[in-house]
């Protein structure tokens, strides 16, 4: 089975500037996100050993969830100017890696990652693979019939919601270092609902880091609970009348909010936006550039890690890494 990797790239670049101490490059810029989040991209390419590789980042537009709730992300603090000098800095290396990556304005990273997903499970889900109307926002290979096995890392636990028998979530725990592997028996396990409930439970329990609230009184427990039993946020609020008495008040009164959780919580599946699988080829990296950008931050580490984790580069290096360079740890 071939293996595409999608890098949620705001998640892993937030994650590696607050994990990591302050580092800088010989010309004295920060580049402690830009480390880290080459150092996880290595760390799992080299685990993982994808066919395909993917970015998507957000872009600083309003997105469709900020028009449907004025309160969705505002009480997140203005991004340090460190960290937006590095998220620059990041796109210019992964373009210049040949790396595929994806940004669309009005939609977050999130809807991306799970177009992306959807788009490539699709072509042997036995729907279209393409048709006239959608010749403009996708493409396909001539390998349409491979089965693909999609992994998605990230530190964001909405992504959830997509994992399936062939899309699975890596997700960060403890900063860079711990991970864990969500597929869907797990997610079930931690949470006590299932990927396909994970929308609903979160229209039950809101999110504080997103800025929207669900029901007033209702935690993770109660909420997977329910779920159990009724399947469905719809099918819940069918039966409210059979509910404890506080529980069913709850759900009435809150019913107006707890819909609109569910519509921010929703991950937009159809995106429009040009995808071709073949250009995501992670055979197409240019190692040597990304190689000089990694003598341009001044880290040795990540440099000789590229031996390790392209073995087929180590081979043709030619050029030794410069004696006396900073090393990042």
């Amino acid at each position: 089975m071939k293996k595409l990797i999608i890098i949620d790239g705001n998640a892993i670049l937030y994650r590696a500037f607050h994990a990591l101490p302050p580092l800088t490059n010989p010309q004295g810029e920060p580049v402690n996100a830009v480390y880290g989040f080459f150092s996880m991209l290595l760390k799992v390419i080299e685990e993982q050993k994808p066919d395909y590789f993917v970015v998507c980042f957000d872009r600083s537009s309003p997105t469709v969830r900020q028009e449907m709730f004025v309160g969705y992300h505002a009480h997140r603090p203005k991004m340090d100017d460190g960290l937006v000098s590095q998220m620059r800095k990041v796109d210019e290396i992964v373009e210049r890696m040949h790396a595929a990556m994806f940004a669309v304005n009005g939609f977050e990273a999130d809807d991306l990652i799970g177009t992306i997903a959807k788009r490539v499970q699709d072509r042997h889900s036995g729907e279209p693979k393409a048709t006239p109307e959608s010749k403009s926002t996708r493409s396909w290979t001539s390998q349409d019939d491979e089965q693909i096995e999609t992994i998605i890392v990230t530190g964001d636990r909405d992504l959830l919601q997509l994992v399936d028998k062939h899309t699975k979530v890596m997700m960060l725990v403890t900063g860079l270092s711990k991970t864990l592997l969500f597929d869907e028996k797990a997610v079930e396990e931690k949470y006590g609902v299932t990927p396909a409930q994970f929308i609903d439970y979160k229209a039950l329990i809101g999110d504080a880091s997103d800025g929207y609230p669900g029901v007033s009184g209702i935690g993770p427990k109660t909420a997977a609970t329910l779920l159990q039993k009724y399947k469905t946020f719809e099918n819940l609020y069918e039966h409210v009348g059979e509910l404890p008495e506080r529980i069913g008040l709850q759900l009435a009164t809150d019913a107006e909010q707890a819909a609109l959780a569910k519509k921010l919580a929703t991950i937009i599946r159809d995106v429009p936006f040009q995808f071709d699988l073949k250009k995501c080829a992670c055979i197409d990296f240019d190692i040597p550039a990304l190689q000089q950008e990694f003598i341009k931050l001044g880290s040795n580490s990540l440099q000789k890690r590229l031996a390790t984790t392209f073995p087929e580069f180590a081979e043709k290096k030619k050029n030794k890494i410069p004696d006396g360079q900073m090393e990042l740890i």
